[in-house]
């Protein structure tokens, strides 16, 4: 009796295992649901995800609407290789309350959209706010007054960094300047300032307070010039690990911010993939696996064995092709992480 329990109980660890591994598996595209496939995919290898939703018991009264329970059951459900259709139940939930069958969907706003209503309807509060400090952004702006100098000061948090493009060639680094740097208000964009009860000339500034474990990079490659969107499919060449020194450009010492005090370090492990124009596209996913070390392409059902150099096709895509980058998932490296 006792080494049958014994036998039950390595089996059970072996199979705990098993659903542990971050699996890339290929997902149905059902109503063209190509973006939240390419998300959910980013989502199953951001392992501390499903281990905060695991926190959560959810009671019987919850029901198939309920966004948080449907990325929980899409998440376990696609660890399971034996699993038909893992993710029909989430794409029911999201039809049902927020997106629309067969239309084209941008993946920032659909990423935005899945981890505001995972808090929303998460009952468990402190599971709620682990999920936002898991992806939150802290920053200050700042409008300093040029005639009195005061500094108007607003706090705000964001679940991706918005990065602008510019036509040309761009370094992620580049980019994050750019979002930082400080801009002159004058003219039709002058200021309201309490202080002088009027408007004046100021200065514009974005201060980095904090960046979380998982943080999401959203390349802006959509434009709108009168009323009509473009795609832009200049250059834009982003490493597979930085430390958080290329955000120290234009922040002043005592910005307050810890990680840039820490110079902490990043690794990319997912990109989310635009095919196409602004009009029609298509939505794909590079995943680096935690498990090997090595980047998996998921197009819907397929899923082929990549390189870093495929993921650097990306860029601005590669011989005419109109593939690009357009969310970028990196995740901070632990103190003890030999990577």
């Amino acid at each position: 009796m006792g080494k049958f329990w014994s036998k039950m109980a390595y089996r059970l660890v072996v199979y705990s295992r098993s659903l542990s591994v971050d699996y890339v598996r290929g997902l149905l595209n059902y109503s063209l649901s190509c973006c939240v496939n390419a998300l959910l995919q980013s989502f199953s290898a951001t392992t501390e995800l499903l281990d905060i939703l695991n926190k959560w018991r959810p009671s019987d009264a919850i029901d198939e609407t309920n966004v948080p329970l449907q990325l929980k059951n899409a998440l376990e459900a696609m660890r399971d290789k034996s699993h038909p259709a893992p993710h029909e139940g989430f794409l029911n939930c999201l039809y049902r309350q927020a997106i629309r069958r067969f239309s084209q969907q941008d993946a920032d706003e659909i990423f935005h959209m899945i981890l505001n209503l995972s808090q929303k309807q998460m009952p468990d509060d402190a599971v709620a706010q682990e999920i936002r400090s898991l992806y939150e952004i802290k920053v200050e702006t700042q409008v300093m007054c040029s005639e009195c100098t005061y500094i108007h000061r607003i706090s705000n948090s964001l679940f991706s960094l918005p990065l602008a493009i510019c036509e040309g060639e761009n370094t992620l680094e580049s980019c994050i300047n750019s979002f930082f740097k400080q801009q002159k208000l004058v003219d039709s964009d002058k200021f309201y300032c309490d202080r002088c009860d009027e408007k004046q000339p100021s200065t514009h500034e974005v201060k980095l307070v904090s960046l979380p474990p998982i943080l999401c990079v959203h390349l802006k490659r959509f434009r709108n010039n009168n009323g009509f969107t473009r795609k832009l499919y200049d250059k834009v060449a982003f490493p597979e690990t930085f430390s958080t020194s290329i955000f120290a450009a234009g922040q002043s010492e005592n910005t307050g911010s810890n990680c840039l005090k820490a110079d902490e370090h990043y690794s990319l492990y997912a990109v989310i993939v635009h095919i196409g124009t602004s009009m029609s596209g298509h939505y794909t996913a590079y995943i680096n696996s935690t498990q090997d070390q090595s980047w998996r392409y998921a197009d819907d059902s397929q899923v082929h064995t990549a390189t870093w150099e495929d993921v650097k096709n990306t860029y601005m895509g590669y011989r005419g092709s109109s593939a690009t980058a357009y969310l970028l998932l990196y995740r901070k490296k632990s103190l003890d992480s030999s990577g």
